[in-house]
């Protein structure tokens, strides 16, 4: 059963949504549960387009790892304005609570349960599908998307954009071994640990080590020379936004290239044009990354995708 409630909503979010009002938005925003005795999961805020503006799409906006959906909404202008475009947006917590890095079956499995629902439920059929998701987020919708074309399911994405997101997980390992293991000090990143954590617990989960491990659940694999997930997305629109800003990283984190999901992204678009992909987009921002309410410098944040050119890039694929 899935249940419909009224959430007592952050400062933040208030001005977001007093906002859409002011400027004649009006959107409706749901939270929908689909547990009725776990409200930490499997559940997800869909913003809807104003009653007067005729619903075309939906686009399934996947948060990073440990966000809610409430934090996108006071982070990024993407909700509002595809809403206001007409596509009916969706931001999810799924079933491992936004706290990995989501590539797992079970996360997976979630991520498509929500979608069926959501089909359902706002009478989608038909209707044009867009993923797009940050960092880990990001990870998981074009792991989703590959996963839609393999099975050839009857519901296919228009087109997917991420970032900022981890995509070589083989990359991303080794990488976060490496800072632990150069840590300044002996000085440990809880993050990089954390990381390299919850892969190593995959590992033991899916009993496989090693390359092969990697390749598997990787939406993308430099070492993979298969090419067997990107392969899958040479006829999908890709967009893929990240702000390689070296020095803010070597400066603020003591990470040098190795470490940077930039390094991923514009691999795998490099992958996707030589494989015939003439809608697949790298763009590299300066400058853009700040996050909210502090307008703290960070280029690993939501800000560096412009949400009017993100929405006006999805509609020129319906």
């Amino acid at each position: 059963m899935m249940r419909i409630f009224l959430k007592k909503y952050s400062a933040l979010t208030m001005l977001f949504l007093l906002g859409c009002l002011a400027n004649g938005m009006a959107q409706t925003t749901q939270t929908i549960y689909l547990s009725k005795s776990d409200t930490t999961k499997n559940k997800f805020i869909a913003v809807l387009p104003p009653a007067a503006v005729k619903t075309t799409g939906y686009l399934f906006l996947v948060p990073g790892a440990f966000e809610q959906p409430q934090d996108v909404l006071a982070q990024s202008g993407i909700p509002a304005d595809a809403a206001q475009k007409g596509i009916l947006v969706i931001i999810p917590v799924l079933e491992n609570g936004n706290a990995g890095l989501a590539i797992d079956d079970a996360t997976q499995q979630s991520l498509k349960k929500i979608l069926e629902y959501c089909i359902q439920q706002y009478q989608l059929s038909g209707k044009s599908l867009y993923l797009g998701g940050f960092s880990a987020g990001g990870a998981c919708v074009m792991k989703f998307a590959e996963s839609l074309v393999k099975n050839n399911t009857p519901v296919q994405p228009k087109a997917v954009f991420t970032i900022d997101a981890p995509l070589d997980f083989e990359r991303m390992y080794h990488s976060a071994q490496r800072n632990l293991r150069l840590a300044p000090g002996g000085r440990v990143n809880p993050e990089q640990k954390m990381i390299a954590g919850w892969l190593e617990q995959y590992m033991q989960a899916t009993a496989k080590t090693g390359t092969a491990f990697f390749h598997e659940v990787s939406p993308y694999s430099f070492s993979d020379t298969t090419q067997a997930a990107v392969k899958l997305l040479r006829n999908i629109p890709v967009t893929i936004y990240s702000e390689p800003d070296i020095e803010w990283w070597m400066q603020n984190r003591a990470f040098d290239y190795s470490t940077l999901n930039a390094v991923d992204g514009a691999a795998m678009i490099n992958e996707l044009h030589l494989l015939g992909n003439n809608n697949a987009r790298f763009i590299a921002t300066r400058d853009k990354g700040y996050r909210l309410p502090n307008h703290n410098k960070h280029p690993h944040s939501w800000s560096i995708a412009n949400p009017a050119e993100v929405v006006s890039w999805l509609l020129s694929f319906q």
